[in-house]
């Protein structure tokens, strides 16, 4: 069993070019989200890459898809992409108290 947190599972997921961009590029598309086809020619990915790199984002909680007949809809899980963003800006500028070199012995 993982102990890995949804936060640093969905960071790792972002953490490949291809996954970010996959990401970046359904974000764009906002809430009608985009078939698995259309990322790929927009991407220019080809159909086994792009498949295990959405099932990776799938698998993190950044990505839903919904089987609409043949097709598979993509979408952002905006919800979840918010409290990633929340939790890296949650204490934002509130300060750092710094240890002595004592302290950190």
């Amino acid at each position: 069993m993982s102990t890995t947190s949804p936060t640093a599972r969905a960071l790792a997921a972002l953490g490949h070019d291809a996954r970010l961009s996959i990401f970046r590029v359904l974000v764009k598309a906002g809430e009608e989200g985009l078939r698995v086809g259309d990322i790929g020619a927009h991407l220019g990915l080809a159909p086994s890459t792009l498949a295990h790199h959405l099932s990776t984002l799938v698998d993190a909680g950044l990505v839903v898809q919904e089987k609409q007949g043949r097709e598979v809809l993509n979408r952002v899980d905006y919800p979840a992409m918010h409290r990633v963003l929340d939790f890296l800006t949650s204490e934002c500028c509130s300060g750092v108290a710094l240890r002595s070199s004592e302290d950190a012995a």
